[in-house]
């Protein structure tokens, strides 16, 4: 196995790289997960877990994503939509079922929209889906930073339970290298969030903080 993740590398084993040659800007992306009005605005369809992303996650996000514009780091935020007939969406497992019932996220709507405090800045690209409990399977998200040369995301938002583990995965099967910050995910209960980093996330992505990052893109 050792061999084969040198060959992965180029040849180096990842886990001597350090965090400054993994965030590299001209290489990196911030991709943000549903950081929108119906996921953990005011109104949000699931107000525990809004209320667990409000208590630590969003406020690092919001410091996190300044820092990486100004070192020349790609933001791109990835939103859901929702047809008002829901064509084209999933219906096969009971998560899309409470969302069709929990909140208005049709396209152009507050819940679909991203939430003012973390843009859009002019830089940034913004990504919808109307399918799916990730942001790159099935969608432009992969195609869109091969354009821009990116090999390492950096994944934020929500959630630990559901789309932020889909993503992390979904990135490694397609080669990129991620990197987390623990403080700027959330997931309910806190605890649960916790355990998925440590027993699984950990496994797969380079797990940091919200300060050692904007600290390394530090002019």
């Amino acid at each position: 196995m050792g061999d084969a993740v040198l060959r992965c590398t180029g040849g180096r084993d990842s886990r001597h790289v350090t965090l400054e040659e993994l965030v590299t800007p001209e290489h990196t992306a911030v991709i943000t997960q549903e950081l929108q009005g119906a996921v953990v605005g005011p109104e949000a369809g699931l107000p525990m877990l809004a209320d667990a992303a409000r208590h630590e996650a969003l406020p690092n996000i919001t410091r996190l994503l300044p820092a990486a514009r100004a070192a020349g780091v790609q933001v791109v935020h990835c939103l859901v939509h929702r047809r008002p007939d829901s064509r084209g969406s999933n219906r096969n497992a009971r998560l899309f079922a409470a969302g069709r019932r929990a909140v208005d996220i049709t396209p152009g709507s507050a819940g679909a929209t991203l939430l003012p405090e973390f843009g859009p800045e002019p830089t940034d690209l913004v990504l919808s889906r109307c399918h799916g409990v990730g942001p790159m399977g099935g969608t432009e998200l992969d195609a869109v930073l091969r354009n821009l040369g990116v090999t390492t995301v950096v994944a934020v938002g929500v959630s630990l339970n559901v789309a932020i583990p889909n993503l992390v995965m979904d990135a490694v099967n397609a080669g990129y290298r991620v990197v987390l910050p623990r403080d700027a995910v959330a997931g309910v209960p806190a605890e649960y969030g916790a355990a998925v980093i440590e027993n699984t996330l950990s496994l797969l992505a380079t797990i940091t903080t919200t300060e050692e990052l904007v600290r390394t893109w530090r002019p």
